[in-house]
């Protein structure tokens, strides 16, 4: 049995807490074997002396919309604060951390260098580290397992989707990663434990754990998260990914597609685990709301030899060259980024490379040939921080 770092942490009766003010940053993602919420674990518990919590992007409840900041608000049942790392602020401020003296995290990421999570704990980092707050990671696998793939991050092109030059798919856990960040870009190291799983393989995809999902952020599922750290990059571009249908993540479409047409052309790139087939929709919300959209959904066929970022690629530059009057690249529309001059493709992709060539025609297979190099050298960097 697999057992994720809560239930570690229970079996020691949280003693690293003891005669400590505790804050805990998590969201209700985080949940033991018995689907009880950490936030509800150490509530009560009374060796936990529980005195704020701190939320990150979709705030406590996971509920609030993408690139939405979140206010600070009050958690009704116990009046704790819940200060939010995902509006005003995107770090904790020495006034929020005068009231602890240890900071837990326990949240569930997807393995995705644009998924923010791991940025919150970034910048947990550095606050705790300049403000001596001892930092505490639960950690949890890794859904993706230890795949490595994907661009390197250009600094030009850092941001809140991207604060360090890891790959879009890194293939770590969290308390790996915070390992990493503390030692190769805190500038002030905090005291850092990391709470590891417990007989977790690296290679395990999540059905192979046999732990209880709970949904980390409105749109993702257990099958979105497999195809997201290609299909997010639909996000860039004025191709609908899927929000407001059942199904975000998983389709590409819009009112200018010809669905057949577009299989044909993606079938003739043999990429493998993976199969199309038409689909028709109208979001109730994001892109296109209330118009019909013609597109393509991607059915996995094999999970280990699926690559999310090569399929989403090719069918972006497909899409690209099939119907470039009517294609286009999304300026980054939120205003949580101190560049508004980068085009939200290129933030997510770490820099424009990828996006110039596609424009200018070079094959997806080729473009991806270019990053092993980076793997090989990432594969290596990553090597002391690695748990499992």
């Amino acid at each position: 049995m697999i057992l994720s770092g809560i239930e570690k942490f229970k079996q020691t009766d949280f003693d690293l807490l003891k005669s400590k003010r505790v804050g805990l940053m998590t969201n209700l993602s985080a949940i033991d074997n018995d689907r009880n919420s950490t936030y509800s674990i150490f509530v009560k518990s009374p060796q936990v002396d529980l005195k704020v919590l701190f939320s990150p992007e979709h705030g406590f409840y996971a509920t609030a919309p993408d690139a939405t900041a979140v206010e600070h608000s009050v958690e009704s049942e116990t009046q704790l604060p819940i200060y939010s790392l995902y509006g005003e602020t995107y770090r904790p401020t020495t006034d929020m951390l005068s009231q602890i003296d240890v900071l837990v995290c326990d949240i569930q990421d997807v393995g995705v260098r644009f998924y923010t999570y791991i940025w919150t704990v970034s910048y947990i980092l550095e606050a705790c580290g300049e403000n001596d707050i001892e930092v505490i990671i639960l950690d949890r696998p890794n859904p993706l397992s230890d795949i490595v793939d994907g661009t390197p991050l250009d600094q030009d092109f850092a941001s809140f989707v991207g604060r360090y030059n890891i790959p879009i798919q890194h293939g770590m856990t969290i308390g790996e990663l915070a390992k990493m960040f503390n030692q190769l870009w805190n500038k002030t190291p905090v005291r850092l434990t990391v709470v590891p799983c417990e007989n977790l393989k690296r290679t395990m995809i999540w059905a192979e754990t046999g732990l209880p999902f709970q949904s980390p952020s409105p749109a993702i599922r257990l099958i979105t998260m497999i195809h997201y750290p290609g299909s997010c990059l639909i996000e860039g571009t004025n191709l609908s990914e899927g929000r407001g249908t059942p199904f975000p993540f998983e389709v590409v479409a819009a009112p200018f597609i010809e669905s057949e047409y577009l299989i044909e052309q993606v079938n003739r790139l043999n990429l493998s685990g993976v199969s199309f087939e038409p689909c028709t929709f109208v979001p109730f919300e994001n892109k296109y709301a209330g118009e019909t959209c013609f597109g393509v959904k991607a059915i996995i066929t094999n999970h280990r030899d699926y690559r999310p970022i090569e399929v989403w690629l090719s069918i972006i530059a497909a899409v690209y060259h099939l119907y470039p009057d009517d294609f286009s690249w999304l300026e980054t529309s939120q205003q949580m980024y101190e560049r508004g001059d980068v085009l939200h493709f290129d933030r997510l992709m770490g820099s424009d490379t990828v996006r110039l060539q596609i424009e200018q025609g070079v094959d997806v297979k080729d473009i991806i040939a270019q990053w092993d190099d980076f793997h090989r050298e990432f594969k290596e960097k990553r090597r002391e921080f690695l748990i499992y």
